[in-house]
């Protein structure tokens, strides 16, 4: 509670105090419904401009109203962050999880990248057996050998409907396995304003890098086949920046929304709700372009979901029956 003499804290402007799981599944949910309408968006776009000319212009509006919500809505300046190591590497992490993402989004449907993804939640229980050396036992071995399986009748490899871009969205998933593990581990203390201003100050310095490279190297073929990852800056009309701009509105809500939900609940808690986006991305893929996925795709995609769930279910029986050991 504020003293007279001092204006309010605005919520997001500290880190969370405790779990609050009904509402970071709300704020999962919500969030992702617009991450995936976001992503509509891109596609629609992507033949428009280079992934570097995205990123740069979007994270630098991202900045801009940043700034404009902490300096004149909310009167304060951003909180500086406790671990200015650990917010840069959630940042790295969640920019290559986005690089590797919207990279492939030209050539694949909403549906199969979505799916490439949300291999995460599988990366995130490897990644804590060997990292953080937490037992995994058989029952989450074969969850993760299911929707490892699940996401192979997706890729198709071995037939002429494979393609090699479509590993990009997998690794993406193994980055954001990272910046999940790196929110909750190690910056749930930090306010959601220092995480996204985190994130805006990496995505704009690698989307500059990225166009100056590109506009000042550009390879011919690599620029003809591939003119949103291999190009630099290009010329743009007026409703690419208005939607550049809604982008930059739905990344900057949904992605404080996003860190909120992880500050505020245990990732397996949080894990069934996080598959919803798989469901939003069909649909936005439906109506935007009337894509269907075929049979083996929607068997991949339950197979993925069921085991992300199964996993995050276990994790959580696990430290229940931990926290029942202590007490």
């Amino acid at each position: 509670m504020s003293t007279s003499g001092e204006p309010k804290r605005h919520s997001l402007l500290s880190g969370a105090t405790a779990d609050r799981p009904g509402h970071a599944a709300m704020l999962m949910v919500g969030s992702l419904f617009l991450l995936a309408f976001q992503d509509g968006i891109v596609k629609l776009t992507s033949s428009e401009l280079s992934l570097w000319q995205f990123q740069m212009i979007r994270a630098g509006l991202n900045m801009a109203l940043l700034i404009f919500l902490t300096h004149v809505f909310w009167k304060t300046s951003c909180p500086p962050p406790k671990r200015v190591w650990a917010v840069a590497l959630r940042s790295l992490f969640l920019v290559g999880a986005m690089v590797l993402y919207f990279g492939g989004i030209p050539f694949l449907d909403l549906a199969n990248i979505a799916a490439g993804l949300y291999v995460f939640p599988l990366f995130v229980a490897v990644l804590s057996a060997i990292l953080l050396g937490e037992r995994v036992g058989p029952r989450r071995v074969m969850a993760i050998l299911t929707g490892f399986t699940g996401t192979l009748l997706i890729l198709k490899p071995g037939t002429d409907a494979f393609q090699l871009i479509a590993l990009m969205p997998v690794g993406a998933g193994l980055c954001y396995a990272g910046t999940i593990l790196t929110t909750r581990r190690l910056c749930r203390d930090e306010s959601p304003v220092t995480l996204a201003f985190g994130v805006a100050i990496t995505f704009f310095t690698c989307g500059v890098i990225g166009v100056l490279f590109f506009t000042l190297t550009a390879d011919s073929a690599l620029a003809a086949q591939w003119p949103y990852l291999f190009t630099g800056w290009h010329e743009i009309g007026l409703w690419v920046l208005g939607l550049i701009v809604v982008c930059s509105l739905i990344n900057l809500t949904a992605n404080m929304g996003l860190a909120r939900a992880y500050q505020s609940a245990e990732a397996s808690w949080l894990a069934p709700f996080d598959y919803s986006y798989i469901v939003f991305a069909t649909f936005w893929g439906y109506a935007f372009w009337n894509h269907v996925p075929d049979v083996l795709t929607l068997t991949g995609m339950a197979m993925i979901a069921g085991a992300g769930i199964f996993v995050a279910w276990r994790e959580r029986q696990v430290s229940q029956s931990a926290d029942r050991a202590v007490r």
